[in-house]
């Protein structure tokens, strides 16, 4: 019987199958390229403040652009251009010694934010003002009305930090550092004075987060006190 283990393949027919499997690998880096890169999108979503910063509306001498980061200068409220709904901010950030800023969402007054808003709370909890103080003034809280569910999860000042904010209508949670620290369902705080838990809500703060509208302004508050923040990569998915 014949041996057919050998069996002779012509130069043309091997180099049409050699181009067929080049091609084949050059389409799956293509998509293999195009699934990371759609995955990378949806993770990290559209710069809220643009390249360089160019959708940011702030007063002169306030705030400074250092490259890729913003620094504080004084206690004013830096904001996003337009209105937002249903979305996840994600950024980072890094506190001086004593830092006390926030994050605000909701805000339906930019002129008089503080009692028309909600204020994710950003502080260095690892000074004696901040770590001593109430926990719903500490990072992560909702502030005055909902601390977070674990206190010092926030770096200590100079390093930096990754956050995490979703805000589904009433529904608000916080990330910080790769932990869930807080949820809130607005539609709980009917009260304007006491919190669901029984605590009080500060007198500034008497707008019941139930009428709150779900949709506005959101804004980075400054150098509130004598300790500055920084942030950067500050991304928003809708």
């Amino acid at each position: 019987m014949e041996n057919l283990s050998y069996l002779w393949v012509s130069p043309r027919l091997k180099h049409s199958i050699a181009m067929k499997h080049i091609a084949q690998g050059f389409l799956g880096i293509i998509l293999l390229l195009a699934i990371t890169a759609c995955s990378t999108n949806n993770q990290t979503g559209t710069l809220l403040l643009g390249e360089n910063f160019d959708l940011a509306n702030y007063e002169e001498g306030t705030w400074e652009i250092r490259e890729d980061v913003l620094v504080a200068h004084e206690d004013q409220v830096l904001w996003a251009t337009g209105e937002f709904e249903n979305f996840e901010l994600s950024f980072e950030f890094k506190n001086e010694e004593g830092t006390n800023s926030g994050i605000i969402v909701y805000c339906t007054d930019k002129e008089n934010w503080i009692p028309n808003s909600v204020e994710i709370q950003i502080a260095d909890d690892h000074s004696a003002q901040w770590g001593d103080a109430r926990k719903d003034y500490q990072c992560g809280a909702i502030f005055g009305h909902l601390p977070a569910t674990e206190q010092k999860v926030v770096r200590p000042p100079g390093e930096w930090n990754q956050m995490t904010i979703s805000c589904q209508g009433q529904l608000i949670e916080v990330e910080l550092n790769g932990k869930k620290v807080n949820s809130m369902d607005m539609s709980l705080w009917t009260s304007g004075t006491v919190n669901p838990d029984g605590s009080e809500i500060p007198s500034w703060l008497p707008t019941p987060f139930a009428e709150l509208p779900t949709k506005g302004y959101i804004g980075f508050q400054g150098k509130h006190g004598d300790s500055s923040i920084s942030f950067r990569n500050i991304r928003i998915r809708l």
